[in-house]
């Protein structure tokens, strides 16, 4: 069986506070963009083995798919699955990659191995894999909020080109959090209320367009704000950077204005463009 595992933006991330646990609290909107990783899997007599394209990337226990898998089969011991992981979505980059390969094996497995597990199960296993592991359970955007496990989902038909830039730029999520800025989000809009609003109205994108890492993360990496910058320069409507960078996203009223920003990226970007209207659907290519 062979899947897409997509990765996501941030329409949206405010961080509200941290928590006795040593977590934070944060509300944003989750939604998929049209860049995505390949898993393939084959069912095996025992075990877990994954190969990928990238030698830069682990494949034991230090990889989320590996951890999701051996979160399932500890109680399967005689069933097995070798897993090949085709990467294309950067890693430290504020797109959930990894978070998106290991959901996708927790979608797959069960069916694929006649696993019986509930989905409270599954989504007891993917909180505990990673914050934003449980969103991608799922198709459609979500509205998050907790540390990004407590989702409502929505369906949401963005009417934007969405330019999507990676720079060769490495941000640690717990650096993002160590050196965040905290902001007072006090009488903020309401997050999927400014997303409704900004479809016909772009100055509602200024409600929304709003990430409390981006301050402290331009600011060591200016080379993410310049990215930000050559969107808005292009005819963006907005501009953001998504997660805890390094990614950039730019939202386009026109394919012209956004495939001329892309081309001003070279070669060190990660550039990828969503059409307006983009839902992945299926994850499934094939079986």
């Amino acid at each position: 069986m062979r899947i897409r595992s997509y990765a996501k933006i941030n329409l949206g991330l405010r961080i509200l506070g941290k928590r006795s646990d040593g977590f934070h609290d944060l509300h944003t909107i989750f939604h998929r963009v049209d860049l995505f990783d390949t898993l393939t899997f084959e069912v095996v007599d025992g075990g877990i083995l994954l190969e990928t394209n990238r030698d830069d990337l682990p494949t034991d226990s230090g990889n989320l798919c590996v951890r999701a898998a051996e979160a399932l089969l500890r109680r399967y011991p005689d069933r097995g699955v070798h897993m090949y992981l085709e990467k294309r979505i950067p890693a430290g980059a504020g797109l959930g990659g990894g978070s998106s390969n290991a959901a996708a094996v927790l979608r797959v497995l069960p069916g694929l191995l006649d696993l019986r597990i509930s989905e409270d199960q599954l989504r007891e296993v993917a909180a505990a894999l990673g914050s934003d592991v449980p969103f991608f359970l799922q198709d459609g955007s979500a509205e998050a909020r907790g540390r990004g496990e407590l989702l409502e989902y929505f369906a949401f038909d963005a009417p934007w080109w969405i330019l999507l830039v990676v720079p060769p730029i490495h941000v640690s999520t717990a650096w993002a959090y160590a050196n965040l800025e905290l902001r007072d989000n006090t009488g903020a809009p309401d997050l999927r209320d400014a997303l409704f609003a900004a479809r016909s109205d772009a100055s509602a994108l200024a409600d929304l367009l709003q990430n409390d890492f981006e301050r402290s993360v331009i600011r060591a990496h200016p080379g993410i704000g310049t990215v930000r910058t050559a969107m808005l320069d292009h005819g963006a409507l907005g501009a953001l950077m998504s997660g805890s960078g390094s990614s950039v996203f730019g939202l386009f009223s026109d394919e012209e204005s956004a495939r001329a920003c892309a081309a001003e990226f070279d070669a060190s970007h990660v550039v990828s463009l969503t059409e307006p209207h983009f839902s992945p659907g299926h994850i499934v290519v094939d079986s």
